[in-house]
């Protein structure tokens, strides 16, 4: 292992590896309950989706693991899972439903074109394109997300809505007069309650230096729900998913036909568009967090192999039968817990690929604990605001930008659009009264066209 994985020369060792794995896992187990949640309404099966999302991450975070180095798991991203839904749905009305083998047979194809442009290094040019001060500004909005996402999860920030149409009972408040549009959420609910125990446990444990805090954090947190009965573990012996089926998987499942005659087009640009920004942010968030970046030549080579991996991933896991399978910013956490090598992403999917034949073990942990952890790490995250050069306004505008948008439009996507677009604008107005100080490098002119096209013309969608 450590000739394989050089943990001395990243300053780690197997004990650091397996625990920021096993945090990492932790933190991104929601989505083996939540993906398969979100897409059968689509009319695909439960446990085909269940056992599609666990075999995706597992094979695809290992291979991550082996043929990057790189602490970063992939699996089914959430928001292009809710798209993938939501265009399979919405079309159900209409005169050309489209059909769940056609929404991943789109998703193939994005996968097809995003390995185009890693083997043509067009994707790799964007860390030389996209300036230092705003990579930080990336890595700090996503600590940003990830801690709406924590907040939001756990009930402790609730959202005023117009009405309750489709929104999860408990998690939003409806606006009444002078509201705000975030608040507070109620300490009379036990989630809450647990989330804030989770968060002085992990807090308390990292200001001591405890090896694994986030990890200890999460599983004491687990205990304590036990306890109080927030966990309840007569779920572990009645569930009927010990032994997985895996006839029900839908291996192969497209329809190229179909997708040509109804004219997917635009979806499939759309999961190209969303995955591109949100790989990106994931994978130059992470390594600067890992300190890959201190050194540009190998933080390229570095991001520029996980993006291969990941565009593999994109269309191995539409042939599994689930939706864009991607970088998760949950990586982050195993991270912050000292992983700094590809045993962290080998852990993690080893995780994956058990979690198949232990689903009822890994449901225990409480949206809490995981809640919790995410908070933190949006912490740890935040540190990247010292290396923003916020004393001239042609960096500083467009990282606040990339920091704002993140959290508060809820994509990360949304929050790189417009970081880039401000800064190729207010770049060239810069280089017009000072001759030429700021690089605005080519590829950035044709992500700006991309982004007002997306948001024009297509509505954002």
């Amino acid at each position: 292992m450590e000739r394989f994985f050089r943990l001395k020369e990243h300053g780690t060792n197997v004990r650091t590896e397996i625990m920021a794995g096993l945090t990492t896992f932790m933190t991104m187990a929601y989505i083996l309950a939540v993906n398969p949640i979100i897409l059968t309404p689509t009319g695909l099966d439960w446990t085909a989706v269940f056992l599609a999302t666990a075999l995706a991450a597992g094979i695809f975070t290992i291979a991550m693991g082996l043929f990057v180095n790189f602490p970063v798991a992939l699996a089914p991203g959430m928001g292009l899972n809710a798209y993938f839904a939501s265009v399979v749905i919405a079309s159900a009305a209409t005169d050309e439903p489209i059909s769940p083998a056609m929404g991943l047979t789109a998703v193939f194809i994005s996968g097809i074109i995003f390995i185009i442009l890693t083997v043509t290094q067009i994707r790799q040019m964007l860390i030389t394109a996209v300036p230092d001060s705003l990579k930080h500004a990336i890595t700090v909005g996503i600590g940003l997300f990830i801690t709406v996402v924590g907040l939001k999860n756990s009930g402790l920030m609730t959202i005023a809505v117009s009405s309750f149409t489709d929104i999860p009972a408990g998690k939003f408040t409806p606006v009444t007069g002078n509201e705000t549009v975030m608040g507070l959420g109620s300490f009379t609910d036990g989630t809450v309650v647990l989330t804030v125990v989770a968060l002085l446990l992990i807090g308390i444990l990292m200001v001591l230096r405890v090896p694994g805090a986030i990890l200890w954090g999460i599983l004491g947190t687990t205990v304590i729900g036990i306890i109080s009965g927030q966990v309840d573990v007569k779920e572990v012996f009645t569930d009927k998913t010990w032994v997985p089926d895996f006839g029900t998987l839908n291996f192969w499942h497209f329809d190229f036909a179909g997708v040509f005659e109804v004219g997917l087009v635009t979806v499939i640009l759309t999961f190209t568009f969303v995955e591109l920004f949100d790989t990106f942010g994931t994978l130059v968030g992470t390594a600067n967090r890992a300190g890959f970046m201190k050194n540009p030549e190998e933080g390229k080579k570095k991001v520029g192999k996980a993006m291969f991996v990941d565009a593999i991933g994109v269309s191995g896991g539409a042939v599994l039968g689930t939706s864009t399978v991607t970088a998760f910013i949950e990586s982050s956490a195993g991270v912050a817990q000292g992983g700094r090598t590809g045993l962290t992403a080998v852990t993690t999917g080893i995780c994956f690929l058990l979690a198949i034949f232990l689903s009822p073990i890994v449901a225990l942990i409480p949206g809490a604990a995981t809640a919790a952890a995410l908070i933190i790490v949006g912490v740890l995250m935040m540190q990247s605001v010292k290396e923003i050069d916020f004393s001239d306004l042609v960096y500083a505008i467009p990282a606040f930008f990339i920091i704002a948008f993140m959290p508060f439009t809820y994509s990360i996507a949304n929050g790189i659009s417009f970081g880039i677009v401000t800064y190729v604008v207010l770049a060239t107005v810069g280089n017009l009264a000072k001759k030429g100080k700021y690089n605005v490098h080519w590829l950035m002119w044709v992500l700006a066209v991309l982004v007002i096209y997306r948001y024009v013309f297509m509505g954002g969608e």
